[in-house]
């Protein structure tokens, strides 16, 4: 991805986010400059990969399967000194914008439909194998428990939310224009407990065409002793 375009990404993430009153803290408008001068002060927010991310799958399609993402909160597995056990995001899903078919090895989740659109959420169960399972899913939306095909597709309307345990397949997207998304999670960890159905990037490589604006996650400097 063309670093030009995640600094498009983001300002217009900024705003939609704004425009349906979602507020991000103060952390999502740190620029590079400033980011310079945050010492060990700012450690949670490095470790626990909190901030900006994009990913476009490593295929350099954004616009049909790609993802914006914000992470507000996190906790950490492997450092005690992060307590929480908790995770809270903030998505943008795109009209018709596939989020890759995958699972998770120990994450459980809610994803919420904020507002915008529709969110369109495909289902598998995963065999022991991790393949597809040919049996019906069971999910629970809102609290009510719902039942569907393999494969089977569940659409979620602005205010409705649908809970994802550990080891369910699923993709989604929007339908209807841009969707705003939450998401409630168990403790993330991006860099191990993804698992996607097939064989496709998570982290895009950035083509550095113009200064940014902002840093994803994974570019913060550590320029402190």
């Amino acid at each position: 991805m063309k670093r030009s375009e995640v600094n498009a990404l983001i300002t217009k993430s900024i705003s939609f986010a704004k425009a349906h009153g979602f507020i991000l803290p103060p952390f999502a408008f740190w620029t590079p400059q400033e980011w310079k001068r945050k010492g060990a002060e700012a450690d949670e927010i490095r470790d626990c990969m909190l901030g900006w991310d994009i990913t476009d799958f490593g295929l350099g399609k954004f616009h049909k399967m790609g993802l914006v993402l914000f992470t507000i909160r996190n906790g950490h597995y492997h450092d005690k000194r992060y307590e929480k056990t908790y995770c809270e995001k903030m998505l943008i899903s795109e009209d018709h914008q596939i989020c890759a078919m995958h699972f998770h090895w120990n994450k459980a989740e809610d994803i919420i439909n904020r507002g915008g659109g529709i969110l369109a959420v495909q289902l598998f169960k995963a065999t022991p194998a991790d393949k597809f399972s040919g049996n019906p899913v069971t999910v629970s939306i809102d609290g009510v428990r719902k039942t569907v095909k393999a494969g089977g597709i569940i659409r979620l309307r602005p205010g409705e939310s649908i809970f994802l345990p550990s080891r369910l397949y699923h993709k989604f997207w929007g339908e209807n224009g841009k969707v705003l998304l939450g998401e409630v999670s168990k403790v993330n960890d991006d860099m191990h407990d993804n698992r996607f159905y097939e064989a496709i990037g998570r982290f895009p490589k950035i083509d550095e065409d113009e200064p940014a604006r902002y840093l994803l996650f994974s570019e913060y400097p550590r320029r402190y002793s």
